[in-house]
């Protein structure tokens, strides 16, 4: 792949981060994050760069839709993301069609440089009306389709506005950065001091911290060591030294039954509730991988829910807004379900409770609690 790196400035370190993603299937997240390392831009071009990358693929569907209009034949790979990034500036960041047209140009190989600016040009002047909600809103069909079955249509369209929207930053009282919504799922296990709790998929940490706060001793067990590692720097950096980092699998614990107090599942998940932190995720996911990780997450509670001691609990949550990964899922035998509200901005949902991106500004999130009887 030959990309023009112009790495001195903002756009052509966006570009160069756009092409490995739409090429060599890179995660913006991490891409963005080592070419910024490696540059000398100051902060307010780096922030640029973030939106760029981000935005641009976040709206890929979208801004394809824009230079479609007037594109004959499918140019080539890097051309197409190059038309991507300036067609996001101009109908998304609102940048000036001089600024915007004339420095994606400066990035276009020289042979391709009157083709982009002809077409930057045509997106700057002609008003869009776009075909579907799916393609204004930039998602795969599918997840528009599931998503107006599962919310409605309101909430559903709401919900995927939201979503195209950047993340915001949420501080806790120990400087940890956490969406609120995964806040409140910390909040919804009652452990008290001197209790003992498993987080089941701990990683990075955030919520183990978070629990762990109120006197609580929290195994954070994780499959993978380098994830581990994640959240032993955390509890280190928060002092939070009754968090106990563990390499363990959630479908075989070595736990004995009863051991704890309190069980967390924080389950791997489809991730539909948090889009707006993963903006290459919605071209990821697809309907067949729903289906394997519900039953995995089934796998998983049933086999946690044993080392919940009589009288404990087992809270369950994923960041994903979809029945089929949540209150589908049957309960373990011996377990009866927690009714009352938690704390957050929580709808009921069966014998849970979920929270929609556009309800309080968080990631969407779905919530189920439950009580060992015997």
């Amino acid at each position: 792949m030959s990309v023009p790196r112009s790495a001195a400035t903002a756009r052509g370190v966006a570009y160069h981060c756009l092409c490995r993603i739409d090429q060599d299937g890179a995660y913006a997240n991490l891409v963005t994050a080592s070419q910024l390392q490696h540059s000398r831009l100051d902060d307010r071009d780096r922030r640029f760069v973030t939106e760029l990358v981000h935005g641009t693929t976040r709206m890929r569907r979208a801004c394809d839709a824009l230079v479609d209009r007037f594109v004959s034949s499918e140019p080539d790979p890097e051309i197409r993301t190059l038309l991507r990034l300036g067609a996001y500036q101009l109908h998304f960041m609102g940048v000036s069609a001089h600024a915007a047209v004339g420095e994606t140009v400066e990035l276009a190989p020289k042979r391709a440089r009157g083709f982009v600016n002809a077409i930057l040009r045509r997106v700057s002047t002609t008003p869009m009306v776009w075909p579907s909600d799916a393609v204004r809103l930039s998602y795969p069909d599918w997840i528009v389709e599931r998503l107006t079955s599962e919310l409605g249509i309101d909430d559903a369209i709401a919900a995927m506005e939201a979503m195209n929207e950047a993340p915001s930053a949420t501080e806790r009282a120990d400087g940890y950065t956490q969406d609120l919504g995964s806040q409140w799922v910390a909040a919804a296990v009652p452990a008290s001091a001197g209790d003992l709790v498993l987080d089941v998929c701990a990683a990075p940490g955030g919520k183990a911290t978070a629990i762990a706060a109120g006197g609580a001793t929290v195994v954070a067990a994780d499959l993978q060591l380098q994830r581990v590692g994640l959240v032993a720097e955390n509890a280190q950096r928060l002092g939070a030294t009754s968090v106990l980092p563990l390499a363990a699998d959630g479908l075989t614990p070595p736990f004995a039954p009863g051991s704890f107090q309190h069980v967390l599942v924080d389950a791997p998940c489809s991730g539909l509730g948090t889009l707006r932190r993963r903006p290459d995720a919605r071209w990821r996911m697809q309907p067949k991988a729903v289906e394997e990780l519900a039953v995995l997450q089934q796998r998983i509670l049933d086999a946690v829910a044993s080392l919940v001691a009589p009288g404990g609990t087992l809270v369950y949550s994923v960041c994903t807004l979809l029945s089929a990964e949540s209150v589908e899922h049957t309960v373990p035998i011996g377990f009866e379900v927690i009714g009352d509200r938690p704390e957050g901005e929580w709808r009921p949902l069966g014998d849970g409770w979920r929270v929609l991106p556009h309800d309080a500004g968080t990631d969407g999130m779905i919530l189920l609690r439950y009580r060992r009887t015997s």
